[in-house]
């Protein structure tokens, strides 16, 4: 399975529905926001331990929270482009 494919599968466990959490983005079918996941990672838990806190979740659900994240990051205006070296561009004069 191609990169983009597993991309588009982890992107469809997430969606944002105005009914839901005021639009806030969710794994699909839960009331469970991506940032929570993403705090919970933060503060020191693992994937085990979010999985035990949230048995309704599975580990591509976890993975599809960092993917949307990392896609909503890349969205940014001066974000680094996939595939771009990182110091593509710079100068050190």
């Amino acid at each position: 399975m191609s990169l983009s494919v597993k991309r588009r599968a982890m992107t469809n466990r997430v969606e944002v529905n105005p009914d839901i959490l005021l639009g806030k983005p969710v794994i699909a079918g839960t009331r469970i926001p991506v940032y929570l996941i993403l705090n919970l990672l933060a503060s020191g838990y693992d994937f085990a331990r979010i999985l035990e806190a949230y048995p309704v979740l599975n580990e591509e659900d976890i993975r599809a929270a960092l993917e949307h994240d990392v896609e909503r990051v890349l969205q940014q205006p001066g974000a680094p482009q996939p595939g771009r070296s990182w110091d593509q561009g710079v100068t050190t004069d």
